[in-house]
């Protein structure tokens, strides 16, 4: 696997590339550091990354429960440390889930999806990151 960062401007403005699809992703930094809010900051972008990888099983581990989900969203809300570096110390992830769908069933899906199967989550609970979820289910 392989990114490509390109600066895009004088100050800490990116566009990062993956490397499997010619998708950009605008990166920037704080304005402590001479961020301009022109993208998204690396430690969303972490947030993000546990967010949809669990999310993206989430919802397989659904449709295999032959649930039916209208729609699905997912929060994620994390808690850093006051010293540098900043890193996260816990984070929530929030599904929520409309649709008729057993919530012993979205419970177990979220538990798998968070807990086995999302390598983000392995790389932050390694780390010492406490990770913790919920399921809000709305018909």
């Amino acid at each position: 696997m392989k990114v490509k960062l390109q600066r895009v401007n004088q100050a800490v403005h990116f566009e990062a590339i993956g490397g499997a699809t010619p998708i950009k992703v605008n990166i920037d930094g704080s304005p402590e550091i001479g961020g301009e809010g022109l993208g998204v900051r690396p430690m969303e972008l972490v947030l993000m990354a546990l967010a949809s990888c669990s999310s993206l099983d989430f919802l397989s581990i659904l449709k295999k429960q032959k649930q039916e989900v209208q729609d699905i969203s997912v929060s994620a809300e994390g808690n850093r440390t006051d010293r540098v570096p900043s890193v996260f110390t816990d984070i929530h992830l929030l599904f929520n889930v409309k649709g008729n769908v057993d919530p012993a069933k979205a419970e177990r899906a979220a538990e798998l999806a968070v807990k086995k199967y999302c390598s983000v989550h392995d790389m932050l609970a390694a780390g010492g990151v406490e990770i913790t979820y919920s399921v809000d289910i709305k018909e």
